[in-house]
């Protein structure tokens, strides 16, 4: 299945959900908010969520900093 990742074309298994994809890309214990098709997503629904063909995902990670 082909998503828009952050702006680059990404390619993830058939049925995956936003935990699936934040996993595959070692970012499970980071702050993130998540975007699909321009509807934030919030963390309790990553699990569930299922991304679908052509989707379009934003991923931005917290930093700290001062």
């Amino acid at each position: 299945m082909n998503i828009t990742l952050n702006g680059q074309a990404h390619t993830i298994n058939d049925g995956a959900t936003i935990h699936d994809l934040i996993e595959s890309l070692a970012l499970q214990n980071k702050r993130l908010a998540v975007e699909v098709n321009q509807a934030l997503i919030i963390r309790a629904e990553f699990p569930d969520y299922p991304l679908k063909d052509q989707d379009t995902v934003e991923i931005v990670q917290a930093i700290g900093g001062g």
